[in-house]
């Protein structure tokens, strides 16, 4: 598996599997089992996916030793405080039965952030967290947090496919030692992604389909990637990226993709973040 190296000099891999979604407790378990079978070493789930339990007993079913597995998780909004941000993340701990996490983020970029970012911090410096980061963060907020505390973040985690490119977001957070990763970077299907004309074109000249097309999009712009799927023959489909690399004309074309809108919602929409705050959660 290839990997990136984070500013703190720990290595992360460049493709990646998700749990979002994923709330039938056995499938996910199943699911995280087959994704370690195919290959897959980084593991990103989050306590508002309400599948940690399901994802730790996943791992301690696993033959891979702890330190080539990469698990990722994330703090939920309602603890978004320095208090809240510790209670919180033990309580992530336990539920995945480990004594680490390799990547802590913050979800969203509302509530006490600063507050958040110092505990997660300590929590580092303590040996409970490799590396710490955050998700949904514009450029803007990336700024603020980065200009009042010590730890510039790792990675941040944002929507990343062919129709919301972060084409501008990107090369600032490359330029400031933030590794982009990738969420949805199928798009969930939207804007009929699978059947794109311009992707399928691209697939049939390497031999490809329209999700290796786009895993590998984002791969050779430096991206890390999370997929997500259900099905084993998916899982191994959408890991096997590494045997062929797009032209610059390929790439350029996907380029012209671009709309800069997200396929869902705006993390700037007012209406969203007040949904967003008020959605207290059993974690």
């Amino acid at each position: 598996m290839q990997k990136v190296k984070l500013n703190n000099g720990i290595e992360m891999p460049l493709l990646g599997f998700g749990v979002f979604q994923m709330t039938d407790a056995a499938e996910c378990e199943r699911a995280v089992i087959d994704a370690i079978n195919s290959g897959y070493r980084l593991i990103d789930t989050a306590a508002s996916y309400q599948n940690e339990i399901q994802v730790g007993n996943a791992l301690k079913q696993s033959c891979i030793a702890r330190n080539e597995l990469f698990v990722t998780t994330k703090l939920w909004l309602q603890d978004t405080s320095y208090e809240g941000a510790k209670a919180q993340f033990e309580r992530s701990l336990n539920r995945l039965q480990l004594d680490y996490v390799d990547l802590y983020l913050i979800h969203q970029p509302y509530g006490d952030v600063h507050g958040a970012w110092r505990a997660m911090e300590e929590l580092q410096q303590a040996g409970k967290i490799r590396a710490i980061g955050v998700s949904n963060f514009h450029p803007d907020r990336l700024a603020d947090l980065i200009a009042f505390n010590n730890v510039v973040p790792a990675v941040n985690q944002v929507e990343v496919n062919p129709f919301n490119q972060q084409l501008q977001a990107v090369p600032w957070m490359q330029s400031r030692g933030i590794q982009p990763e990738a969420w949805a970077p199928f798009a969930e299907g939207k804007n009929g992604l699978f059947q794109h004309p311009v992707l399928t074109a691209i697939g049939e000249k390497y031999g490809k389909s329209v999700g290796q097309v786009v895993l590998r999009w984002i791969y050779q712009r430096g991206i890390v990637s999370l997929a997500k799927s259900v099905r084993k023959e998916r899982m191994e489909e959408n890991i096997n990226i590494l045997d062929f690399e797009l032209s610059p004309e390929d790439m350029l074309q996907i380029t012209a993709l671009d709309t800069a809108t997200s396929a869902f919602f705006s993390h700037r929409d007012p209406a969203m973040v007040e949904w967003l705050t008020g959605r207290k959660l059993d974690v």
